[in-house]
């Protein structure tokens, strides 16, 4: 009891300003976020200028190993980061460190694994997500290149979260920081000034995400404030099970996306074969506007990742008050910016899509729709992520993953099929703000009757 007294006691995340607090950490993670966003829309921009629209659609076909990278990163770094916050707040500062020491060693062996399979699948698993006949050659290059990099692209992501919940916030940015820039500096040299075209867009993403792979084990070797030693980096089952619990939300999250993008990839291929747009057209258009809707929910994720040490800490030294208060600030904040995405997606999609290249007039016609319907619902398109996040963090596994499989399990996967089915390719399109709808509601629900059950 006395150490958890002192632990507490020493601890900002239990004593500090919540409104403070979350400002410390937020926008760390939100630039974190924005930057890791930053390495698939820099290469669309710039392969959409220099490649084309074939281009555009390759890294689309490609973005499912991106997606199922981030989920096992996601699983591995905020399953421990969220451990150890609650350990840390209860007070078990070795149990803590060999949590963080088993997903540390865990996101390099998984990231291996991941690189492994892709490279000896290559062909079938493009062909799985989508890929036509055009667009094939392209895929395959790019992801050949890009797979090299899955192991420091799944260590930067997951390792971040880890560097973060051990008070660090903004070591975490610049890691992923400095790995955009030089990936953003490469690119035109790359695609342009050598004329590689889209393997130099992959080349550039790879060498950023190595660098950003470096920096994380520079930090836990130089600079880590936690307690650790050598022997706390061997994966331990016990550990490992904790860490997957709490990371499982996040992963499913993400593999759902998976999901949703190689079925809507496979529905677009087939019907938008059958209208006036082809197949090709929409595959890339959905890739362009997925980029988008990226910035948007990396501010999202990124308020609700700088509020998990907040909320996991709190929540494990019984400051029920203090995790009520950053709920209802993070909320807040998501609703405004959901807002203002809402507002330029409705305003401004020529605008939007043209960052992405140039194309035919039946490009523009099919991406301007597809953006000001699909995001119809984007104003409340922020709820949803930050509850899921919120459960994980405070302990609670099962309704982190309810909450995580909401919005494309339950309700988006489903809609597409159907609505495909009926509508042709307009389907796709009148899916989304329904799901979303749906998800912000039963969102909304889970969250007041937790909060509501803490105030008691």
């Amino acid at each position: 009891m006395e150490t958890k007294e002192i632990n507490q006691g020493q601890n900002p995340l239990g004593t500090a300003p919540v409104g403070g607090l979350i400002t410390k950490f937020a926008i760390p993670a939100i630039i974190s976020m924005l930057v890791s966003a930053l390495y698939n829309i820099v290469d669309q921009i710039f392969i959409g200028q220099g490649v084309g629209m074939l281009g555009n659609a390759a890294t689309n076909v490609a973005f499912p190993v991106t997606t199922i990278a981030t989920a096992l990163a996601l699983l591995l770094g905020i399953g421990s980061a969220s451990n150890y916050n609650l350990e840390m707040g209860a007070g078990r500062e070795k149990k803590a460190s060999s949590i963080a020491g088993t997903g540390l060693s865990s996101l390099v062996i998984m990231g291996a694994i991941l690189a492994v399979i892709v490279l000896l699948f290559l062909r079938p698993l493009l062909s799985l997500f989508g890929a036509t006949k055009d667009v094939m050659p392209y895929a395959v290059d790019y992801l050949g290149i890009t797979a090299v990099g899955l192991p420091f692209y799944i260590l930067s992501i997951g390792g971040n979260h880890i560097v973060r919940a051990d008070r660090s916030p903004t070591y975490s940015m610049t890691c992923v920081l400095t790995g955009a820039i030089i990936n953003t500096i490469l690119d035109p040299l790359f695609i342009f000034g050598f004329g590689w075209g889209i393997k130099g867009a992959a080349w550039a993403t790879v060498i950023g995400q190595v660098v950003s792979g470096i920096l994380v084990v520079i930090y836990f070797w130089k600079f880590r404030k936690m307690y650790m030693e050598a022997g706390m980096l061997k994966p331990s089952f016990t550990c490992l099970k904790a860490v997957v619990s709490l990371g499982m939300a996040a992963c499913i999250n993400q593999i759902a996306m998976a999901v949703v993008q190689i079925v809507m990839n496979n529905i677009l291929r087939y019907y938008g074969g059958m209208s006036v747009y082809g197949s090709d057209i929409p595959i890339a258009c959905v890739g362009v506007i997925s980029k988008v809707n990226q910035v948007f929910m990396a501010i999202c994720i990124g308020i609700s990742q700088g509020c998990q040490p907040i909320w996991g800490f709190n929540y494990g030294a019984v400051k029920y008050d203090r995790v009520r208060l950053t709920y209802r600030y993070s909320v807040t904040a998501c609703t405004v910016i959901a807002t203002i995405f809402f507002i330029c997606f409705q305003l401004f999609p020529h605008q939007i899509v043209s960052i992405f290249g140039t194309g035919s007039d039946l490009y523009f016609q099919f991406a301007e729709r597809y953006l000001k319907i699909f995001m119809f619902m984007t104003f409340a398109n922020g709820i949803q992520p930050m509850s899921s996040g919120f459960f994980t963090s405070i302990g609670k596994a099962k309704l982190g993953i309810v909450m995580s499989l909401t919005r494309q399990v339950l309700f988006l996967l489903p809609l597409i099929l159907i609505f495909s089915l009926l509508m042709g390719i307009d389907g796709v399109m009148y899916a989304g703000p329904i799901a979303d709808g749906a998800a912000f509601v039963l969102a909304v629900i889970f969250a007041r009757r937790e909060l509501v059950k803490m105030k008691k």
